[in-house]
């Protein structure tokens, strides 16, 4: 089992930054690395970012590349979410998740295998 507990969301105004952490704990070793997904209310779950553990690959959605940068401290086994120019329209839960082991670094929810609570971001114009 892996442990993912994510934290860092709150409430910010159009144009600002906040940064997600999301700190694994468990058989970390059976994951690949870590990304962030983001579920507005009533939307399907979508990707954001991920990173290997390595930090040697990583991946972003279009929505948020120049504006998000995710990052890993492997001796904290934690992740990080770098979120600038925040828009409305970034409003959502952002859930962790681990890679199952594999080649790349995937975009498609099935391709994670565990997954945190979430953690609120709000974003107001």
């Amino acid at each position: 089992q892996v442990q993912l507990v994510e934290s860092g969301g709150g409430l910010v105004q159009a144009g600002g930054s906040l940064r997600l952490s999301c700190a694994a704990s468990g058989r970390t070793g059976s994951t690949y690395g870590l990304g962030w997904f983001r579920q507005a209310r009533g939307e399907e779950r979508d990707f954001v970012a991920a990173i290997t553990w390595s930090g040697g690959k990583t991946r972003y959605a279009d929505s948020v590349k120049g504006r998000f940068t995710i990052s890993g401290d492997n001796a904290k086994n934690t992740v990080y979410l770098e979120m600038n120019s925040l828009q409305p329209e970034d409003t959502a839960v952002y859930i962790c998740a681990s890679i199952s082991p594999g080649l790349g670094v995937p975009a498609v929810a099935r391709r994670y295998n565990y997954w945190g609570q979430g953690t609120q971001v709000t974003v107001s114009s």
